[in-house]
């Protein structure tokens, strides 16, 4: 099933159940995937991961918007960032943990022949591939730096 006919299938639900915050996200999440469909040169459907893609930046505006509201002191709308955060996550595949992905970075490393930090690039180009949407690549950057250093 695709995500857009899981999150309508959410949808209806949660206006059953009266569940807002859910349905506050579920709508974002739609509007957000309507939107990539009608992008200039857009296919009719997005793939798999062109979905996760738009997940985990829905998923980062929030972390995004929680982290500001809370500097401001804005508990009020952070809690509703949060609970459209928990809603956005349920939809996103399960990330590789930080061991998974420093033997996959070693091994890519190898791979790649990598011989020092001039080499961070040529790394994080093929690591930014291979673990989008299953990895977090602000850690996976930390993992290539702490490896060729």
């Amino acid at each position: 099933m695709s995500l857009e006919k899981k999150i309508v299938s959410e949808m209806k639900s949660a206006m059953k159940n009266k569940d807002q915050a859910g349905l506050r996200a579920l709508r974002s999440i739609k509007s957000a995937i309507l939107m990539a469909k009608t992008e200039k040169g857009a296919s009719k459907e997005l793939n798999d991961a062109q979905e996760v893609k738009l997940l985990q930046k829905l998923a980062k505006q929030r972390k995004d918007s929680i982290e500001l509201f809370e500097k401001e002191g804005r508990e009020d709308l952070a809690k509703k960032e949060e609970e459209e955060l928990e809603v956005i996550e349920k939809f996103l595949p399960e990330l590789m943990s930080e061991e998974e992905i420093e033997a996959a970075v070693k091994s890519l490393i190898e791979e790649v022949n990598a011989q020092g930090m001039k080499d961070m690039g040529k790394v994080m180009g093929r690591a930014s591939k291979e673990f989008a949407g299953k990895a977090d690549l602000g850690i996976v950057s930390d993992k290539v730096k702490e490896q060729l250093a």
